[in-house]
């Protein structure tokens, strides 16, 4: 074999060298940046699950606010609609005709007065004289008070035991806490 040959063959086994370990390379350097790419695209769909997750929860906690939100508006809107019944009783109560009037306080004396107590009836109470005439008023040996109480309807009875408050606002409110719920239930 010629000089010429060796060389020839030494540039050929060196080329196929360097062309082997080229390819080498760039097979090495295809698999990293396969890998880097599929760690990139496991990494991004890691991300883009956590960010849903965070959206989602974004999203729940709003809604969960506009439910809270919007019960709170219902509830004030339901308290509305039963103090307006309420205020209706009590305006209804103010307007009684005398026969009912005079029937209701026959009925509370009836129900609350006790031995010697003392009726104070309210300002603009009109009916006095027939009041007297409650065989309750004789039997039970009651006082009607010559002071008037600052009350817009109804009576208080005052005695030796205890005084009880018999007010148009004082029996819308026993109602209330009595019936508020059954009523509310009824209606909603």
């Amino acid at each position: 074999m010629s000089k010429q040959e060796i060389v020839e063959r030494i540039l050929s086994d060196a080329q196929a060298e360097a062309e082997r370990i080229v390819a080498a390379a760039q097979s090495k350097a295809d698999g990293i940046l396969a890998e880097a790419s599929a760690r990139a695209q496991a990494e991004r769909r890691e991300t883009e699950a956590e960010a849903a997750a965070f959206d989602k929860d974004i999203k729940d906690k709003r809604a969960a606010a506009a439910r809270l939100e919007s019960a709170k508006i219902l509830l004030r809107e339901k308290r509305k609609v039963l103090d307006y019944i309420y205020a209706e009783a009590l305006s209804r109560l103010k307007a009684l005709s005398k026969e009912d009037c005079l029937a209701l306080y026959e009925r509370l004396l009836e129900a609350y007065a006790e031995e010697n107590d003392a009726v104070v009836l309210s300002e603009n109470f009109a009916y006095e004289q027939e009041l007297k005439a409650f065989p309750v008023i004789g039997e039970r040996s009651l006082i009607i008070a010559k002071d008037r109480a600052p009350i817009a309807g109804g009576m208080l009875l005052k005695g030796e035991k205890s005084d009880k408050d018999l007010s148009f606002e004082a029996l819308i409110e026993a109602d209330k806490e009595a019936y508020l719920a059954q009523i509310a239930a009824e209606i909603f």
